[in-house]
């Protein structure tokens, strides 16, 4: 799962993407904060967690710990392309890493590596990984796209590893143990293999790594400590200590900023970051655009929000622009589709639908949706009262959701809205998840978009969960098949056509609204140094990154 979020500063042109970043002028003091810890950086993302374990939860928040300490085949650089990490090279049809026909892709495991208990790394934890781990159906594995298309994997040696497909499958580059979103990590065999399966073990509570990182310890409802891997290959980061503060609550984590307890803030929202003058010299910012957008879901199987003609309505009824403007305070850009338009497969095509509340009331009187005497509408015993989940802790999104609740009141459509902690939005199905049981008509977070464009886990329908992450239920077959066909295009102009298609397919069915495609901001420490995210994966690069 992914993330939710002003001074003028210097605008800089920077390579990641073509993208804009804006930093503080005021970092440069030459004077060192008295709070300041010397290499030890604290931060917060104004959410708690469910789990250690990447393999069992797809919070953004724990993606984040993730890219410090988990083992990964490929991570990501500043222009937000692949770059090898325990595997020696990307494997591509270039480098025969992938075979011409794309069904057979070779990874080489770089010799040497080691997890963070000094066990040795090698291909018989990658194969041991897929077959016993993500294929195991007894494990609460939010999703298996990409890893079922494996039809037999072949170990020359222990350092070689062939995994042969029934298809080609060209996001492989993401899912497979690349730490860009909510993705699978390579597991150690030698402290895993003796279980059935991995959901209750001890382990998830203090994995064991291969990062630059590993988990010291994790006081729940309290913080996280990592702390440098003694065996990572790479060698020793600079900080020696970094602290994931568990702070659910945005006023809170401000709070912390002003009191000097934090270092960093990540994902910042609009409203805060309008604040950031009452935190004095002490701090500074890095803001640019983001692979995140703020949306809607409904769950399609619930009859008050089964009919596209009531879906319409209701993004006729949101004045987008103000929820940017008043929620967002700016930091954000008004999009139709679920994709940033700095990313490759943007489509400028898909036309923006405006706030028209007549419009909005038109359609419903059409489709035969009659008010009651509380002004609620009502067809065929269904009445639009809608069940809405949300997290808790975020003044923010409360506006933002006072501000839905006026305007949905207009056309006759009211709004129930549950509060859940983070940790129990998003935990997996068989754990109860409040978004993958679908027990709700609309809800309210973000995703993050990868970097080529696959939106299978988010839209496909063999993604309906069980099985996967398409909370909306919603299944169009001419999107189906567009989505499936990226698979075996390894060409990116390839994969735009495919996208345009279901951006199109997502704009005449509307089972998500898409409300802002949104802004990364990080308010830090002025003595931090070395930090500098990227879009995907903003704490992949943190070998130099120090205070």
């Amino acid at each position: 799962m992914k993330r939710l979020a002003i001074a003028a500063g210097l605008a800089l042109l920077v390579t990641a993407g073509c993208t804009k970043t804006t930093v503080s002028t005021t970092a440069a003091s030459g004077q060192i904060n008295a709070w300041t810890i010397p290499h030890v950086l604290r931060y917060a993302t104004d959410e708690d967690i469910s789990s250690l374990n990447p393999e069992l939860s797809q919070e953004q928040t724990l993606q984040l710990m993730s890219s410090l300490t988990a083992a990964w085949l490929v991570k990501w650089n500043h222009e937000n392309l692949p770059i090898p990490e325990i595997a020696t090279e990307v494997p591509t049809k270039e480098n025969g890493g992938v075979s011409p026909d794309g069904l057979t892709i070779t990874y080489h495991i770089r010799r040497g590596v080691r997890w963070s208990d000094g066990a040795s790394l090698n291909a018989d934890d990658v194969v041991w990984t897929i077959e016993h781990v993500i294929m195991n159906t007894a494990n609460d594995i939010t999703s298996r796209t990409g890893f079922d298309l494996i039809t037999h994997i072949d170990e020359p040696n222990k350092y070689t590893v062939i995994l042969h497909l029934s298809k080609p499958y060209s996001p492989f580059v993401v899912v497979f143990f690349s730490s860009a979103g909510a993705n699978p990590a390579i597991l150690p065999k030698h402290l895993l293999a003796q279980y059935p399966n991995i959901n209750k073990v001890s382990y998830n509570a203090l994995p064991v790594g291969a990062g630059p990182f590993m988990y010291k310890e994790w006081n729940r409802n309290q913080d996280v400590v990592m702390v440098p891997n003694p065996y990572y290959w790479r060698g020793q980061p600079k900080l020696k200590e970094v602290d994931f503060e568990i702070i659910p609550d945005r006023n809170t984590v401000f709070t912390q900023l002003q009191s000097h307890s934090l270092d960093l803030w990540t994902q910042v929202p609009g409203n805060y970051f309008a604040r950031m003058g009452q935190l004095g010299n002490s701090f500074t910012y890095l803001r640019q655009p983001a692979y995140l957008y703020n949306h809607v879901d409904f769950n399609v199987t619930r009859p008050a929000v089964s009919d596209p003609i009531v879906r319409r309505a209701l993004e006729y009824a949101i004045d987008r622009k103000a929820l940017l403007d008043k929620i967002a305070l700016g930091l954000g850009v008004l999009e139709e589709e679920p994709a940033p338009k700095m990313a490759p497969y943007y489509d400028p095509r898909i036309a923006f639908v405006p706030f028209d509340i007549a419009k909005a009331n038109q359609l419903l009187d059409a489709d035969g949706w009659r008010r009651g005497s509380d002004g609620i509408r009502e067809k065929s015993g269904v009445r639009l009262v809608l069940d809405a989940a949300t997290s808790a802790g975020s003044p923010d999104v409360d506006n933002m959701l006072a501000l839905i609740q006026q305007w949905w009141k207009q056309i006759g459509v009211g709004m129930e809205i549950r509060r859940y902690e983070s940790s129990q939005l998003f935990e997996p199905y068989a754990s109860g998840g409040i978004i993958l049981n679908g027990k709700w008509d609309v809800s309210f977070f973000a995703w993050g978009d990868d970097p080529i464009g696959d939106f299978s886990f988010l839209y496909a329908c063999d993604q309906i969960p069980p099985n996967g992450q398409n909370d909306l239920h919603w299944c169009n077959h001419a999107a189906d098949e567009a989505m499936h066909a990226l698979y075996s295009h390894y060409d990116q102009a390839q994969r735009n056509a495919d996208d345009a298609m279901l951006f199109t397919q997502l704009a005449r069915d509307l089972p998500t609204i898409v409300e802002y495609g949104r802004e990364d901001v990080y308010i830090y420490n002025r003595d931090v140094r070395g930090f500098h995210p990227n879009q995907v994966t903003p704490f992949d690069d943190f070998m130099n990154v120090d205070i």
